[in-house]
C-alpha cells in the first residue's frame, strides 16, 4: 500500500532545508529521482500502516548529491522521529562518516528554528534533539565494543569501502529489534572488489537480485544507478541514465573531459567506469600504460651522449635476489625540449639461470649486451651500487639521488657522507609519495615530451607495471600484484618525483598536485 501523506511529509521537510558545500545557502530542491526514492521508501506501508521497507539500498555514482541527501535524512529523523531515537551515520573511516555530520551541522546552523531545537557537540561529532533526546552519532569501522546499541535509523555511507564486515553485522544483526520501524539506509557507489568477497559486494549482489526478482524480500527497497557492463560507455545517453543529477550537480562538460581522458588511459577508463558509470569492476590493480607508449618514446641516444649534463637519479634497491635499478632522468636544458632518461639494472650473477626460468626473460643475453649488470655472488652487493653512483657523480651533474628510505641507510653508509647528505631525497613508496611522479611521467610520455634510451629490460619492466589507485586517479605501482619485475620503472618514477620537487618552474604537475574529489 502507499500512503501519499507520509511520503509528502518527508519530501516537504527535506525541501525546507538548505544546501551545503558548493551550493551553500540554496534551498534543497529535490530532483525528480530524489523525490521518487524518498516517496517510495517512506510512503510504502504494510497493512498496519507502518513503513514496509526496513532496508533502503541506493547505489549511485559520485557527485550526484549523495552526502546532501544522507545529511538531510539524518536531520529529518532526528527532529521528527519518536523520542529516544538513535541515528547512526556509519562509514569505513571516521573522516568519511564525519562528512555527513558536517553537512547536517551546516544545515542546522543555517536555520534559526533548528539551531534552537538541536545541541551540536563537535568534540563527539554528535547532534542531540533537546526535547526528545533523539541523537545523531558518527561511527567508523572500529566496530568492537559497539554491541548493545539500539538504533532507530542506520545510514551506511560508501558501504563498498568497508574492509571488514564487523560494523555492518553489529548495526544490522539484532540491533534495533525492538524498534517498530527501524530503517537501514545504504547509500553507496560501486566498489572495487575483484575477489567479490567484501560486505559491499555481498549487499550489492543481494540488492540486485531483489531488484531483478531473483529474491523476494518486501523489506528491501532497491535503486541502482549505473551502466550495464556491456554498455557503450562513450554514449552520453548512458551517462545520463547512470547519473540522474547530470546537468545539475555534475556539469556535462566535466563528464566529457573525463571521457576524453578515459579514451587515452587505461587507468582513467577504469576510474571513469567506476566513479562515473558506477560499474563494479577490478580497479585497485590495473595496468598502467601500454607498451606502445614505451616503444613510441624510444630515443636515439646512449648514456655517453648525455655526459656532463644535469640529471636526477632514482634508485630501487632490492633485497637479496631481485633486480636493483638506477634510473637517470635528464630535464630539458637549452635547446633540448624533452626529458631524456636511461636505466641501469643489476642482478646477482649466481642463480641467473633460475631467474631466467622464473621470469621467462633472457637475463644472460641482456647482461652480454650491456642492458643489465651482473653482480658477483648470490645477492646484490650494495658496494657495487655505491660505486656505480660514484661513477654517475663523475660523469654527470647529479642534482639528487631519490629512493625509498627502506634499505637506503645501508647504501648511504657506503657513500661519501658529505655527498649523501647533500643530494639524497627520500620518496615514500605510498600513493601520496609516488602518484605525482607517475602522473607527470605519464603526461610527458603520452605527449612525446619524455624519451628513454633503448633497453629491453626496462621495456619488459614497463609492461609489467600494475598500479593501485585510490579512486581519485592517484596511483602507485603495486609490486606484489605486478606481473613480474618492475624495479627499473620504479626507479624512473622516484627520479621524476625528485625532479618535481626541484624543477618547480618546469613541472606541470606542480600546478595541480595530488588529485582529490
Amino acid at each position: 500500500m502507499f500512503d501519499q501523506g507520509k511520503a509528502d511529509a518527508h519530501i516537504e521537510f527535506l525541501e525546507l532545508l538548505k544546501l551545503t558545500g558548493d551550493f551553500f545557502g540554496k534551498p534543497f530542491k529535490l530532483l525528480p529521482w530524489q523525490r521518487d526514492v524518498i516517496g517510495q521508501v517512506y510512503g510504502t506501508v504494510d497493512e498496519r500502516g507502518r513503513r514496509q521497507y526496513q532496508y533502503a539500498y541506493l547505489e549511485i555514482p559520485k557527485k550526484n548529491g549523495k552526502t546532501e541527501l544522507i545529511a538531510s535524512l539524518a536531520v529529518d529523523h532526528c527532529l521528527n522521529d519518536d523520542a529516544g531515537g538513535q541515528i547512526y551515520c556509519c562509514a569505513a573511516e571516521r573522516e568519511q562518516a564525519s562528512l555527513v555530520y558536517l553537512a547536517a551541522k551546516s544545515k542546522i546552523e543555517q536555520d534559526e528554528y533548528l539551531s534552537e531545537a538541536f545541541r551540536v557537540v563537535d568534540s563527539k561529532k554528535e547532534i542531540h534533539n533537546r526535547e526528545t533526546g533523539t541523537f545523531i552519532k558518527v561511527l567508523s569501522a572500529e566496530a568492537y565494543g559497539k554491541h548493545g546499541l539500539n538504533p532507530s535509523v542506520v545510514i551506511f555511507d560508501e558501504l563498498h569501502a568497508l574492509q571488514k564486515r564487523d560494523l555492518w553485522d553489529v548495526m544490522t544483526f539484532g540491533s534495533g529489534a525492538a524498534r517498530p520501524e527501524q530503517l537501514v539506509w545504504i547509500i553507496t557507489t560501486a566498489g572495487d572488489d575483484p575477489d567479490r568477497k567484501s560486505i559491499g559486494w555481498e549487499q550489492h549482489d543481494y540488492a540486485r537480485k531483489v531488484r531483478d526478482g531473483e529474491i523476494e524480500d518486501p523489506t528491501w527497497f532497491v535503486r541502482i544507478y549505473g551502466a550495464p557492463d556491456d554498455a557503450d560507455i562513450w554514449d552520453e545517453e548512458v551517462w545520463k541514465a547512470a547519473n540522474p543529477s547530470l546537468g545539475v550537480t555534475i556539469p556535462i562538460e566535466n563528464v566529457r573531459k573525463e571521457a576524453l581522458a578515459a579514451r587515452n588511459s587505461e587507468a582513467a577508463e577504469k576510474n571513469f567506469r567506476w566513479l562515473r558509470l558506477n560499474q563494479w569492476i577490478s580497479l585497485k590493480r590495473i595496468g598502467w600504460m601500454p607498451l606502445s607508449v614505451w616503444d613510441a618514446t624510444e630515443g636515439e641516444y646512449t648514456p655517453a651522449d648525455l655526459e656532463g649534463q644535469e640529471c636526477y637519479l632514482g634508485l630501487d634497491l632490492s633485497s637479496t635476489t631481485d633486480i636493483t635499478a638506477i634510473a637517470a632522468l635528464f630535464p630539458p636544458r637549452g635547446k633540448e625540449t624533452r626529458w631524456r632518461s636511461f636505466v641501469d639494472a643489476f642482478i646477482p650473477e649466481e642463480g641467473m639461470k633460475q631467474r631466467e626460468d622464473r621470469d621467462h626473460v633472457p637475463f644472460r643475453a641482456w647482461v652480454k649486451h650491456g642492458f643489465v649488470r651482473a653482480t658477483i655472488g648470490e645477492c646484490i652487493d650494495y658496494s657495487e651500487i655505491a660505486a656505480r653512483i660514484s661513477w654517475y657523480l663523475r660523469k654527470y651533474k647529479v642534482l639528487a639521488v631519490a629512493a625509498d628510505e627502506w634499505r637506503l641507510q645501508s647504501l648511504v653508509q657506503l657513500m661519501d657522507e658529505t655527498v649523501a647528505q647533500r643530494i639524497i631525497v627520500t620518496i615514500p613508496q605510498t600513493i601520496a609519495g609516488m602518484s605525482p611522479g607517475m602522473a607527470e611521467m605519464e603526461r610527458l610520455m603520452r605527449n612525446g615530451e619524455m624519451t628513454h634510451a633503448k633497453n629491453p629490460c626496462a621495456r619488459w619492466a614497463f609492461g609489467n607495471v600494475v598500479v593501485i589507485t585510490d579512486g581519485n586517479e592517484n596511483k602507485k605501482p603495486d609490486k606484489k600484484r605486478s606481473r613480474e619485475r618492475i624495479d627499473p620503472i620504479v626507479a624512473m618514477i622516484d627520479a621524476m618525483a625528485a625532479a618535481i620537487r626541484m624543477e618547480k618552474k618546469r613541472s606541470a604537475y606542480e600546478g595541480h598536485g595530488l588529485r582529490t574529489l
